[in-house]
């Protein structure tokens, strides 16, 4: 009886079925994160857990809206955290877009986390709006992100890349 007809052979470590693993890990990571958004864009739209919800702007530093009465939102910074959650369930449909997600999406909130550390949270540059809440949750946010997307990349793609050229 040949391999090939039913006998089990035993996959080599590191075969395609881990490539798989990754590619789940990346598809599940990313549309967590994209959910979770998502979640959080819909969450400040509801009196109650958003606090001082009458208090809400379009945009800029003025509003007084604060969900879970902690995160300083207005309309566009929910509607940013909505786009972001789509973008984030659609990107979850493949492994490379999922990945690049996580990447650039945690660089992202890395440069929104050191926009809010240089702006004054008073002027009218404060136009998402942040405050020191958001300003953490951000840094915490990016890192997680270029976390997830370190442990879902496939490293074997990449050198098999590297080789090619």
């Amino acid at each position: 009886m040949s391999q090939s007809q039913g006998m089990n052979v035993p996959r080599r470590a590191g075969a395609a079925g881990a490539r798989g693993d990754t590619a789940a890990a990346a598809r599940g990571a990313a549309g967590v994160v994209g959910a979770a958004f998502l979640l959080v864009g819909i969450l400040g739209f509801i009196p109650g857990i958003t606090s001082n919800y009458d208090a809400m702007e379009l945009a800029g530093h003025e509003s007084g809206a604060e969900l879970f009465g902690i995160f300083q939102v207005s309309i566009l910074h929910n509607i940013v955290h909505l786009a972001f959650g789509v973008v984030g369930l659609a990107a979850a449909r493949t492994a490379a877009s999922a990945r690049y997600f996580l990447g650039i999406g945690g660089l992202v909130y890395l440069a929104i986390w050191v926009y809010g550390l240089a702006v004054d949270h008073g002027s009218d540059a404060n136009f998402v709006p942040l405050n020191d809440a958001d300003n953490w949750l951000h840094l915490g946010l990016g890192v997680g992100m270029l976390l997830l997307a370190l442990l879902v990349w496939d490293r074997r793609d990449s050198a098999q890349r590297r080789e090619v050229t």
